[in-house]
């Protein structure tokens, strides 16, 4: 049953309505989407996967998370850095993963370019974009954002700093994602009281 953005689930427990009733987004949206997510290499996982949604369902990466992770070595910025010409055929051959030149190549550099940065630094800096927390949570999904002036702003930084695959919306899903902002909306059980 959906009421004014919320999904209530067989567990009778009240979601953001775009969770659905898919067990796996279920368990996403509980444990993982919307909470403060550190480190570099979670984060660079985080900027890599969600380049590679860059025009599918979050859903198909979810599903596809494990294979992404055994292809891309753990997400290993100093292992994927290192990859070469044979890697990319490589997975541009595994079934598992999403086979887009572009998109493997991007998270290439970008593993290159985190490497290039003191430890902590991605970190650091993409926090840094991070709004101030809402007062109360939103009372729609239509009020959800595909956008904001900070995720314009993280993306700007990160084109020029060299990074791919890294726009204003899907800089604003990263954030979403990891708890850098909460759109969980009202109704939903992991909203702001």
């Amino acid at each position: 049953m959906t009421i004014a953005g919320v999904v209530t689930g067989a567990d009778e427990r009240a979601r953001c309505g775009w969770v659905g009733a898919d067990a796996e987004y279920q368990r996403y949206h509980d444990e993982e989407w919307g909470t403060p997510l550190h480190g570099d290499r979670a984060l660079y996982e985080k900027m890599s996967l969600e380049g590679f949604q860059a025009g599918l369902s979050w859903i198909t990466i979810l599903r596809k998370r494990p294979a992404f992770r055994e292809a891309f070595a753990g997400f290993d910025p100093a292992v994927v850095a290192e990859f070469t010409d044979a890697d990319v055929e490589r997975l541009m051959n595994d079934a598992g993963i999403v086979r887009n030149r572009l998109k493997i190549h991007a998270a290439i550099s970008n593993a290159q370019l985190v490497l290039e940065m003191a430890p902590g630094e991605l970190d650091a800096l993409m926090w840094s974009f991070a709004p101030a927390p809402r007062d109360a949570a939103l009372a729609t999904l239509a009020e959800v954002p595909a956008v904001t002036p900070e995720s314009e702003a993280m993306s700007k930084t990160l084109r020029k700093r060299g990074f791919r695959f890294v726009g204003a919306t899907t800089m604003y899903a990263l954030m979403q994602s990891s708890g850098m902002v909460d759109d969980h909306v009202a109704g939903c059980w992991r909203a702001l009281a």
